[in-house]
């Protein structure tokens, strides 16, 4: 059942005592805490009339419990960040409010609505981790802290507990390696750009995008102590970067003693050397890792470590031996720490899950709704703790949906079997701040006695969504439930296809970004059917930004899924040389990139504009402006050089239907593609080839200016693209 009551800690717990409220009783709330705080943020208006109660744990489980009466609302929590996970349950259940990354519906009345029954949950597992390791490249390299004040604060309300933080460990590993053997600016050429630093973390890459500033690594270290702090103010575990190997060029010869083995090449980048981790040399700069990085934020309870990840090598360096001197190092800095370990592709390898301590181990499943082979994890992983994970976006796509029905089908029975090793929930797409409705059915999965009913759940979304029950949001959303969020992990896929527009043109295109499905894995016909429903909503739901921000997104998805339909048709008149059709084809074609460029505009998340003036808000001088600027902007098209762009096949990686991408560099590629194919009709000839790389790279040279705020109205807009299904 969707969001439902759930018993707190079993049916005995009827008042505050069973609980263990902590301190005097009532007389405990605490007005002027962590919570508090935030909902003041939050809610302005309506946050004095809400107190906050710090529980105890009741058999190692987190707790709330939320009771009162109108305009007099008591939250009991175990943490800071529970009480508002328990909060947020009352708004979605009660007061058919809620927050998320990407709008929010929250016209409340004066004086908040009482819960005339208790809104209760309890945790079913301990570890409830947020956020991939590419989050900072592909949600915002750039963003500041009122930015990430309000992101801790919706994870806090969808009850995370633990939260990947990479911002600040370039500044780390500048300290770290200054103290072996380099100098200051050795180090700023070898940290790569903000965009591209989670990739240089996991060991992939390196320098590209640099040298980072002095400056740069300042700013970016006092941010990450914000960060760091908020998280722990909340009660929530800072994830942070561990040290498995990692070193800059020449390190051997530098370090007498030293042993590195080279990783070759990821995506056509040289990959740092790894340092054989058996060796005293490895553990000198571990414990220099360390104790730099408890210097500048501080020790926590979980280091996320990936060994020999995508492809790395280990040469004759024994996999077991090595991942037990990681640990050991690990270990002589924070005894009791959690090593948390991605689950992707090989990884991790079953001869460092063999060879750790399964008591202070983590495996982040990212594959458990895409591979239908996937069915026993404690089988794969020895019986290692891992915690069911989804990966439903790649690259920061816009593309709308997820396997919602492996994640209802799949949790509830992998965590109670006989034996199971599940112990937490791992949210980690690869972007965050889209799909709310995903990010709120996966969170709930942690909060919910039993199987979750997908009917119920969209049903009871569609109110919690817009405030109220209206007939055409629930067919909307049922629409949504049965298409986008309908698909499943049966065609080894856990993300949806992306649209066509934002490929390198070719008349047999089926996929922007080359790891992405060839095909749209529902049907374009009855998704098409959400868009009207939800332009029928009762105008006095439309003033949110969730039905806004809904109604881009679905008449955005309505639009991309034409590229799909349209493209064949216009291969087809090409190979029929047939001018005519192939010339008003194409104009439909160039007419939905505009359309689509002017539906996004009128969304500040869609602007690319905001994304590149995030970058040059971080440089200090016009020529690190420029600099930084590049570095976002190249993520997003190119990703890097050629060899990588063209032989690894990462350009587009992380193509997405924004307003300035739309308009801007994939219309030019388009337009200038359909030209020379006429003139290849006209003059009887093959098409010239076309670099497309020289292309991307001159207009990543010379960007247009592009908006910084939205522009436009989406209802007209979104009738009008309603009207051309």
């Amino acid at each position: 059942m969707p969001i439902a009551r759930r018993t707190l800690l079993g049916a005995a717990l009827a008042g505050s005592a069973a609980l263990g409220t902590t301190g005097a009783g009532a007389a405990g709330a605490a007005q002027a805490g962590p919570a508090a705080a935030a909902l003041a943020r939050l809610l302005p208006r309506h946050h004095h009339q809400v107190s906050f109660r710090t529980v105890a744990r009741r058999g190692g489980h987190d707790a709330f419990r939320v009771t009162g009466d109108a305009g007099r609302i008591v939250v009991e929590g175990t943490t800071p960040a529970v009480q508002l996970t328990g909060f947020h349950h009352y708004l979605r259940q009660v007061a058919h409010a809620h927050l998320s990354w990407r709008g929010e519906q929250t016209a409340l009345p004066a004086r908040l609505p009482a819960a005339r029954t208790p809104v209760t949950g309890t945790a079913n597992v301990a570890h409830r981790f947020v956020l991939n390791d590419t989050n900072d490249g592909y949600t915002g390299p750039y963003h500041d802290w009122d930015y990430w004040e309000r992101e801790i604060d919706v994870l806090a309300l969808h009850g995370f507990n633990e939260v990947l933080v990479y911002a600040g460990a370039d500044a780390v590993y500048h300290r770290t390696f200054i103290e072996h053997g380099y100098s200051d600016a050795e180090i700023r050429r070898w940290v790569p750009g903000p965009a591209h630093q989670p990739w240089w973390l996991m060991q992939n890459m390196s320098a590209f995008g640099g040298p980072v500033s002095t400056r740069l690594l300042e700013r970016r270290t006092a941010l990450a102590r914000r960060i760091v702090r908020r998280l722990r103010e909340l009660g929530m575990s800072p994830v942070l970067p561990g040290y498995f190997g990692t070193v800059p060029p020449d390190f051997a010869r530098r370090n007498p003693g030293a042993r590195t083995v080279p990783q070759g090449d990821w995506g056509g980048f040289d990959r740092p050397d790894w340092l054989d981790p058996r060796t005293p040399r490895f553990a000198a700069v571990a414990r220099t890792f360390y104790r730099v990085q408890q210097e500048l934020y501080g020790a926590t309870s979980m280091y996320k470590m990936d060994l020999l990840h995508e492809g790395g090598t280990p040469g004759d360096v024994p996999v077991g031996d090595a991942a037990r001197a990681v640990e050991k190092a690990l270990r002589t800095a924070h005894p009791d720490a959690v090593w948390a370990i991605l689950g992707w592709q090989r990884n991790p390898r079953r001869e460092i899950v063999d060879a750790v301590d399964h008591t202070r181990i983590l495996v982040l499943d990212g594959i458990s709704d895409r591979f239908p082979h996937v069915t026993d994890r404690e089988a794969d992983w020895g019986g290692a703790p891992y915690a069911f994970g989804t990966i439903w976006n790649f690259g920061g796509h816009t593309a709308l949906g997820a396997n919602a029905p492996d994640w209802a089908a799949l949790y509830h029975r992998w965590r109670t079997k006989p034996g199971s090793a599940l112990r937490g929930i791992a949210v980690m797409p690869e972007a965050a701040d889209n799909d709310p409705a995903a990010l709120a059915l996966f969170s709930d999965l942690a909060w919910t006695d039993g199987p979750v009913r997908l009917d119920a759940w969209f049903g009871q979304w569609a109110v919690t969504r817009y405030g109220a029950h209206d007939a055409g949001a629930a067919r909307a959303w049922d629409v949504l439930r049965r298409t986008a969020y309908g698909t499943s992990r049966a065609d080894s896929w856990s993300e949806q296809a992306d649209g066509l527009f934002g490929a390198r043109p070719d008349l047999a295109a089926d996929r922007g970004a080359a790891w992405s499905p060839r095909a749209l894995r529902y049907d374009a016909a009855e998704f098409d059917k959400a868009l009207p429903a939800l332009l029928s909503v009762s105008p006095a739901l439309r003033r949110s930004t969730a039905y806004r921000t809904d109604l881009v997104d679905i008449t955005r998805q309505c639009i991309a899924n034409r590229s799909r339909l349209l493209l064949p048709r216009i291969k087809a008149a090409y190979e029929d040389r047939d001018h005519e059709r192939f010339t008003a084809l194409t104009r439909q074609w160039i007419d939905w990139m505009d359309l689509l460029d002017s539906v996004v505009a009128t969304d500040e998340r869609h602007l690319l504009g905001r994304w590149t003036a995030a970058a040059r808000a971080w440089g200090t001088t016009d020529a690190e402006r420029d600099q930084l600027q590049a570095d976002a902007l190249t993520l997003l098209t190119v990703w890097g050089p050629r060899p990588a762009a063209d032989g690894g096949k990462l350009h587009d990686y992380a193509n997405r239907e924004w307003s300035g991408l739309v308009g801007g560099l994939y219309r030019l590629r388009w337009k200038t593609y359909f030209d020379e194919l006429t003139a290849s009709l006209t003059h009887d000839r093959d098409p010239n080839p076309i670099d497309w790389y020289t292309l991307e790279s001159r207009w990543l040279q010379n960007p247009p200016t592009t908006r910084t705020r939205p522009t436009g109205d989406i209802v007209p807009l979104a009738r009008t693209v309603a009207s051309r299904l």
